[in-house]
């Protein structure tokens, strides 16, 4: 493991600081582009949250296969692989656009295609991370990779949109694919100690106990789960907002393309802004459940109201729930990563990772046909109402148990 007893700044951890930029930088720019494309050539909010729903396939498929491989060999060659492979695909898809039509059952395959890679790289992320930043630093470092992100949206989703009417979707894509290429290389120069478990030989017996066994451990961690199951019904809903927000700002007189592209860079500066809060001021342990339901609560409150106010308090909304939820996001994710054994993290990542895109998939689809058949604002008041209820019944209820996730000070190597 990258070790240092004075510093998160380490020379791998910044490495991987540099390949995750050139990542998100390239998928910032071609989700922006592709979510418009495809409402501009098909006017439905369900077409587009198709889309979203079809990650379920590989989102199943992927973890349940690789996860128990993942968790008895080195993973960084996953991590290589996977954004190697993903510069082949996008420049053959940006060199394709080039010369023909959008064809929306094409667009589909390609959806599918990456959202395969994607399992694998989402899963390999957030496996290998903790391994990368040095004991003892665990917040601080969830907390800059959470930063991160909305940082590189605040420059990016803007220059997007004029990319986006400039040079187009397939150059935008061809640009990804070599963003790609650079995370590859980047990423090949971490070093890091990762061992070689007992029983890398695949054998069905060997993968059927792994899964039982990380379905007892999740049968018995019922704050993990409750956890879990708030955070999927939330990402689920996001994932047919996204399809809500395009439509919104694409019809409602008055708004645009642009105007959604600073609506989302408000959120994201208010996330940067609660992000270096939290990497200069650790919470203590016995406030953070607390704090966690507060933001909870308030952020499905926020989504209720969002779109009945005028633009300039939308902004405020974004801007508020961006400061409020990465700081839970962030606990959450540090918490949990801590209370995971590592022995197991691939396979509970992935058993998180499958849930989280089954409730995408589901409620996607949902919130997306009823934005084909309501008013765009009715709809995004009721998933709120939907999401704070859902709290009510999984944080709130479950509440000893997701505190001790909380309360936990290292990692429960034990608790298998």
């Amino acid at each position: 493991m990258s070790s240092s007893s004075g510093t998160l700044w380490t020379k791998d951890f910044k490495t991987f600081m540099i390949s995750t930029t050139f990542g998100a930088v390239g998928n910032i720019a071609g989700s922006f582009a592709l979510s418009f494309l495809v409402f501009e050539e098909t006017a439905s909010t369900l077409a587009a949250a198709i889309m979203v729903a079809l990650r379920v396939i590989p989102g199943f498929i992927v973890p349940i296969f690789v996860a128990p491989m993942m968790d008895r060999l080195p993973r960084k060659p996953f991590l290589v692989g996977c954004d190697a492979v993903s510069a082949v695909i996008y420049l053959l898809a940006g060199l394709w656009l080039r010369a023909n039509d959008f064809v929306y059952i094409y667009y589909l395959l390609f959806s599918l295609l990456i959202a395969t890679l994607g399992s694998f790289d989402e899963l390999t992320y957030n496996s290998i991370l903790p391994k990368i930043i040095p004991p003892g630093f665990e917040e601080k470092g969830y907390s800059i990779t959470s930063m991160l992100y909305p940082m590189i949206v605040v420059v990016m989703t803007p220059l997007s949109a004029v990319l986006y009417k400039t040079i187009g979707v397939a150059n935008i894509l061809i640009i990804q694919a070599f963003l790609c290429g650079a995370a590859s290389f980047t990423e090949n120069r971490i070093r890091i100690h990762e061992e070689i478990r007992e029983g890398t030989d695949f054998s069905v017996k060997q993968w059927w106990g792994d899964i039982k066994e990380t379905y007892h451990y999740f049968k018995r961690e019922k704050g993990l789960m409750a956890m879990t199951l708030y955070s999927s019904t939330t990402n689920g809903m996001y994932g047919g907002y996204e399809s809500v927000l395009v439509a919104f700002f694409s019809t409602m007189p008055g708004l645009s393309i642009t105007m959604y592209s600073f609506f989302t860079v408000l959120e994201c500066i208010g996330r940067t802004i609660g992000g270096t809060l939290m990497y200069k001021w650790n919470m203590p342990r016995e406030k953070k459940y607390g704090f966690a339901l507060f933001v909870y609560m308030f952020y499905d409150s926020m989504d209720a109201i969002l779109l009945w106010l005028p633009y300039p308090l939308m902004l405020v909304n974004r801007c508020f729930s961006g400061f409020l939820g990465i700081q839970s996001g962030t606990m959450r994710y540090a918490a949990t990563q801590k209370y995971i054994p590592d022995s197991m993290r691939a396979r509970i990542n992935a058993f998180q990772s499958m849930v989280y895109l089954a409730f995408s998939a589901v409620l996607s689809l949902i919130v997306g046909y009823m934005g084909d058949i309501m008013d765009y604002r009715l709809v995004m008041t009721i998933c709120g109402i939907c999401c704070f209820i859902v709290c009510l019944f999984t944080i709130v209820r479950r509440k000893s148990y997701v505190e001790k996730i909380y309360m936990a000070e290292v990692m429960n190597e034990n608790a298998v």
